[in-house]
């Protein structure tokens, strides 16, 4: 398929920008009374529900399997040695623990060369140099701290912001280290969070429970990869970037003993359909593994565990709304995106979601 075929036109104010606005009575909306889209995927059938139905369609047996990754500050404002001139670093991962390397990206990135230090804070009490250039964009950072490692995490941490997607917000807010986390986060390492994820509230993790519904946690690092422009027209050219996936035996045990008892697994985000997918045996079963994945998904593409997911709506050309169609037949997609459209859906990791089964 092509690029162009992924396009289409998404007003501004369609865009969410916060996960739990107000309600009309200027009530706060919970996480889980967002608007739900249900498509079904073998006739192409629309209903429109609020998102804690989700569980309706689901019973005794059945298995979500939701990403546990926990999202970190990752963005710092900064200063550049002897110009002063604003930069900004988006903090990717953490490269060597005792020598305090990290991979970055910095903005803007044109005149930053390697051995310039960069200064972070109100008193530049945190102090970086630049030791690689490995893209256009990219850098590896050595911070210069001599303190212990918790500690230089923690003031670390302390300059960084939130990093909500630039498309959705300019500048983040304090609201945004709640609600761009999950409330089952536990693994760190993220630098976007797991969108599909964040509207499941406690109360409907609970109610899963009563249902006899089963819960599986895996861990996919979310990196950039997924929002990065595609610049190329030949989708089977795109190269996404690699992001970090942790299956225990535990919950491989759990995914093939559902398959195998014919019940539904259910996908909560398009990081976990990407993980599931990267590595099916010939019995189409996973294994346990903690390794990197670059797996893109797009149509035509054969499906192996996931009988139904949950997603967000998401950009025009943007790679999660490709793989959406991959798994929802393209046709159906792009007219459930057509009537959300029409019908007010809030888009975006903020936004409504939508099931797909």
């Amino acid at each position: 398929m092509k690029l162009s075929q992924f396009d289409f036109d998404l007003p501004q104010d369609r865009i969410a920008r916060n996960l739990m606005p107000l309600k009309e009575d200027g009530r706060v909306q919970w996480r889980d009374e967002c608007r739900l889209l249900v498509l079904h995927k073998k006739t192409g059938e629309i209903e429109h529900k609020i998102f804690k139905d989700v569980v309706d369609y689901f019973g005794k047996g059945d298995r979500f399997v939701f990403n546990d990754t926990k999202v970190f500050p990752a963005l710092l404002s900064g200063n550049k040695e002897k110009t002063g001139a604003d930069i900004m670093v988006f903090l990717l991962r953490e490269l060597n623990r005792e020598q305090r390397l990290w991979d970055v990206l910095v903005e803007p990135a044109r005149k930053i060369r390697i051995g310039n230090k960069l200064y972070f804070g109100d008193d530049e009490s945190m102090v970086a140099e630049v030791i690689d250039n490995t893209t256009s964009r990219g850098r590896t950072l050595r911070f210069l701290y001599d303190g212990p490692y918790e500690e230089f995490k923690e003031a670390l941490y302390s300059l960084g912001k939130t990093p909500v997607p630039n498309w959705v917000k300019e500048e983040p807010e304090a609201s945004d280290a709640e609600e761009f986390q999950t409330v089952f986060a536990r693994n760190e390492g993220a630098v976007s969070a797991p969108a599909a994820g964040l509207h499941f509230s406690r109360e409907l993790l609970n109610r899963m429970i009563l249902k006899d519904i089963d819960k599986t946690f895996i861990t996919v690092h979310m990196g950039i990869g997924h929002f990065r422009t595609v610049d190329v027209e030949d989708l089977s050219k795109h190269r996404m970037d690699c992001e970090r996936m942790i299956i225990s035996p535990e919950a491989a045990d759990q995914v093939n003993a559902t398959k195998k008892s014919g019940h539904k697994l259910v996908a909560v985000g398009m990081t976990v359909v990407r993980a599931l997918e990267t590595y099916v045996t010939t019995d189409k079963e996973i294994r346990p593994n903690d390794t990197w994945t670059n797996k893109f998904i797009f149509p035509p593409y054969d499906f192996s565990i996931p009988d139904a997911i949950i997603t967000n709506f998401h950009r025009p050309c943007s790679t999660m709304l490709m793989s959406v169609a991959a798994f929802g037949g393209f046709e159906k997609v792009m007219n459930a995106y057509r009537v959300a459209l029409e019908e007010g859906y809030r888009f975006g990791p903020y936004g409504d979601a939508m099931l797909i089964l």
